[in-house]
């Protein structure tokens, strides 16, 4: 494990996180005004249970924080080691313009879900295009390097990884806040781990994307302003890229979106087997359970930043990585048996 070098700069990584958060509370503001301008507002329903129309444009403001902080950083001085960094940044930026064009055309004519998953897979075979893939895992039990042996390999590999953890954020978009403090925990985790490895000059996009969440937050969290809307698509893009453009830290993100990714699989698994598409918007996911449970918005969502923040201050601390998976796995089958028993709980009160 690399030690932090004491004579680096840290006005850089503050600037930028500065920036990031800065840029998000001014933006976010102007993105609702001109959400409610255009008629890209979200009314009262079955899952939200809001008052009021709400914009959904939130998505436009963190695109423009992340955006300026992540573009000033590659003028910053600080110490880079990977000749492609800056192919696989333009390769980030790339695949963040398109989310941000397909994502305005679906919040203005709500596409289904098949359009979305093409546009899923779209970027991510520009990520691959600018050599953001992976190409090779760490083996928990050995400690090996595990070396996909066929290019397409590598390529499908990389799209599970890319449209599945868009999926994982598009689905926890629920409740107000939850899903902008869950990227903000992440984006913090991400960073840490870059900055404790010496990867400092890639420490600085997942620094803009934390300054970015946190500056959206307050304007998200219950009651909320504004709704990330198809803004879910792009924070779920910038998490998956950005865990591989620093040596796919894909254990890291897997311990800490862990319970938001059992709940993927398990509603997957669950509407598959009824027959319905996956792509379906109903109340089955935890989050909604826990607030039929009686729960309070603010008390679920806090729940969920206890439990991410917890998990993420356990991926860093824990270095094994068999550790991880027997963590990752035991967290799995106990998230599994609550989801279950939640399920008959529900169940037997509709009854």
């Amino acid at each position: 494990m690399a030690t932090m070098d004491p004579e680096l700069a840290w006005w850089p990584f503050v600037l930028v996180f500065g920036v990031g958060l800065v840029m998000a509370l001014i933006s976010t503001p102007l993105a609702a005004a001109w959400g409610r301008r255009r008629g890209l507002v979200d009314k009262p329903g079955t899952r939200r249970r809001h008052k009021g129309e709400i914009p959904r444009t939130g998505g436009i403001a963190l695109f423009v924080a992340f955006m300026a902080a992540a573009l000033l950083s590659q003028w910053l001085p600080v110490p880079r080691q990977d000749p492609n960094e800056l192919t696989r940044f333009v390769g980030i930026v790339v695949g963040l313009c398109f989310l941000l064009i397909m994502g305005y055309i679906d919040d203005r004519y709500e596409l289904g879900p098949g359009s979305q998953y093409v546009i899923q897979a779209v970027s991510g075979l520009i990520a691959v295009l600018f050599l953001v893939f992976i190409e090779r895992v760490m083996n928990p039990f050995n400690d090996q390097l595990f070396v996909f042996p066929y290019w397409w390999m590598t390529v499908v590999f990389t799209l599970l990884w890319i449209m599945g953890m868009i999926n994982t954020v598009n689905f926890l978009d629920g409740l107000d806040g939850l899903v902008a403090g869950v990227g903000a925990i992440v984006s913090a985790v991400l960073a840490l781990h870059m900055l404790r490895e010496g990867q400092y000059s890639v420490a600085l996009l997942p620094l803009a994307l934390l300054g970015a969440t946190l500056g959206f937050l307050p304007f998200n969290f219950y009651p909320a302003k504004i709704f990330l809307g198809s803004g879910s698509l792009i924070l779920g893009y910038a998490i998956a890229t950005l865990g591989i453009a620093a040596g796919a830290k894909l254990a890291l993100l897997l311990l800490v979106l862990s319970i938001p990714i059992v709940d993927v699989a398990w509603l997957i698994i669950s509407r598959l087997r009824a027959g319905e598409s996956i792509g379906q918007a109903d109340r089955r996911h935890l989050h909604f359970r826990l607030l039929d449970l009686g729960l309070s918005q603010r008390q679920v969502v806090l729940l969920y930043y206890t439990y991410c923040a917890f998990l993420g201050t356990s991926a860093l601390l824990i270095n094994s990585r068999l550790l991880k998976l027997i963590t990752l796995v035991a967290l799995g089958l106990v998230t599994l048996g609550m989801l279950a028993w939640l399920a008959r709980h529900t169940l037997r009160g509709e009854n």
